[in-house]
């Protein structure tokens, strides 16, 4: 494996895996919010940050996902770009880093499970509906020209491919 397969995001994703990841994710945000088990964020955040940098290579929760329950599910893969998802687990990645400070610097519980909160309703609209926000901001910052349309040619317009599916 090279150095850029090993650090690469997967381009296209299975959405099938990206749906059930997220679903991973509601389930660790839910009980963190639930128990306020602080302790949560550090796979929760680990997690994002391992597949921002690798896709689902150092992501624990990735890795189950797309060599065990993907493969063992009768569902076909649906390709997907890969870079608005991984746009998408930045945002995660941002926001989870966020909660870590807020609790570990400001001694702030609450603040945290604001961000945490936000994540879970993210990751819910991903894995329930396939509503991806991340990938939706991803959409507008290339319609707006922040983000050049040579980053993903296949994805310059995701409502329509979003109508078609």
């Amino acid at each position: 494996m090279s150095v850029n397969e090993f650090f690469g995001f997967p381009d296209p994703v299975n959405e099938v895996s990206a749906r059930l990841v997220a679903a991973g994710v509601v389930v660790m945000c839910a009980a963190l919010l639930a128990t306020g088990w602080m302790w949560i964020l550090i796979p929760l955040t680990y997690g994002f940050v391992a597949r921002v940098l690798t896709g689902p290579t150092l992501s624990p929760l990735g890795t189950f996902v797309t060599r065990v329950v993907t493969p063992r599910l009768a569902i076909a893969p649906r390709p997907t770009p890969g870079p608005p998802k991984r746009f998408a687990q930045g945002v995660g990645a941002t926001f989870s880093i966020v909660a870590v400070l807020a609790v570990s610097l400001g001694g702030s519980a609450a603040a945290a499970k604001v961000f945490v909160a936000m994540i879970l309703v993210a990751a819910t609209l991903e894995s329930a509906l396939g509503f991806c926000v991340g990938c939706k901001m991803f959409a507008l910052l290339m319609r707006i020209g922040l983000v050049p349309e040579s980053v993903c040619e296949s994805c310059n317009d995701l409502s329509r491919r979003t109508v078609a599916a």
